[in-house]
């Protein structure tokens, strides 16, 4: 079986379980784990960030974020289709208390939408308190917002007195699909988040890195979510692995995940959206749904997932070499037409 559903279904190679095996641990809560603050050291400095903290995963280091930017019973500026807004159950008004006011008109978040999205200032109306950006953009199958256009969400949003948050889960892609370094990306958010176990390949992990004077609250945070772990270098040195030995690689999870949109976009009434990074998008003709073209891929040995009713999604990722991204490509093609 092909798995093509989510980079996240990657599993720890020999190197990195090798290096948890090998992992100097402390006790995190109490006085810190030592490769957890190596990790977390070496991730702020990418970034060009104060501080990092390590999470279990992204979600519960954006809904951090959310918590110690954001203020309760406030407005939060998101895309319409953000990993925030769709995947995280409702967490931003369930666990923070901000109500989520949703910026259309794109695949991602565009400065000029912002820019119409904002309230005039009115006692009868919400105030807002903060801006999330997502890249690359799961929703708009990995789409990268380009430095530019993130610098002028940034400047939208320092207009309105906004900080910005950046959903960076897969930022290490966009990083690599443009050349923009990490430190230029993250100059123009208040904190970023980025998550180990998609394209790095680790099985767990998360960091957000932010300012000193944001971060000074982060661990209260985390701890409050409990999110506060115990031997954690375990886990940190999956992620160290990732970073020295697959953030390299991920441009040939791009180049797999072009030429399966090639091959597909041959294919007669089928929608493919042209991959920026790893994500293939396919939007289906009528004679297809989502979820028969799942079932049936699966019966050719090839997993997938349905995005919506008419949308399949396959994400390339380190665990699919060559032959088996030719070989998946073979299957679905067979399945699609």
């Amino acid at each position: 079986m092909i798995d093509l559903r989510s980079d996240t279904v990657t599993k720890p190679s020999a190197a990195m379980r090798q290096a948890m095996a090998n992992a100097e641990v402390g006790d995190d809560v109490l006085d810190g784990d030592p490769t957890v603050l190596r990790l977390e050291r070496r991730v702020a400095e990418l970034l060009g960030k104060d501080r990092g903290l390590f999470f279990p995963t992204g979600t519960m280091a954006n809904q951090a974020a959310l918590w110690l930017l954001g203020e309760r019973g406030t407005e939060v500026y998101c895309h319409e289709d953000s990993h925030i807004v769709n995947w995280e159950i409702a967490g931003t008004a369930g666990l923070i208390g901000l109500q989520p006011r949703l910026v259309g008109g794109a695949p991602v978040l565009e400065p000029e939408a912002l820019r119409e999205k904002l309230r005039p200032a009115s006692p009868h109306a919400p105030r807002a308190s903060l801006v999330c950006a997502e890249n690359t953009h799961n929703g708009a199958g990995g789409m990268v917002t380009p430095l530019a256009k993130l610098q002028a969400i940034r400047a939208v949003a320092d207009e309105a007195g906004l900080p910005l948050h950046l959903d960076g889960a897969r930022l290490w892609n966009a990083s690599v699909a443009t050349g923009t370094s990490l430190a230029e990306f993250g100059a123009c958010a208040e904190t970023v988040m980025l998550s180990f176990s998609k394209g790095l390949g680790a099985p767990v992990g998360a960091v957000l890195v932010g300012s000193e004077r944001v971060m000074a609250k982060a661990w209260e945070t985390r701890k409050r979510f409990g999110g506060g772990m115990r031997q954690s270098g375990v886990l940190a040195a999956a992620a160290l692995c990732g970073l020295e030995h697959n953030l390299p690689r991920l441009q040939a999870d791009h180049r797999r995940a072009k030429a399966l949109a090639d091959a597909l976009s041959a294919i007669a009434d089928l929608r493919v959206v042209a991959p920026d990074t790893n994500i293939v998008m396919v939007d289906l003709p009528a004679r297809h749904t989502a979820a028969d073209v799942v079932a049936r891929a699966k019966a050719a040995g090839v997993q997938v997932s349905a995005w919506n009713a008419s949308r399949i999604r396959a994400v390339l990722h380190g665990d699919i070499d060559d032959a088996m991204a030719a070989d998946a490509t073979a299957r679905l093609s067979e399945v699609l037409h």
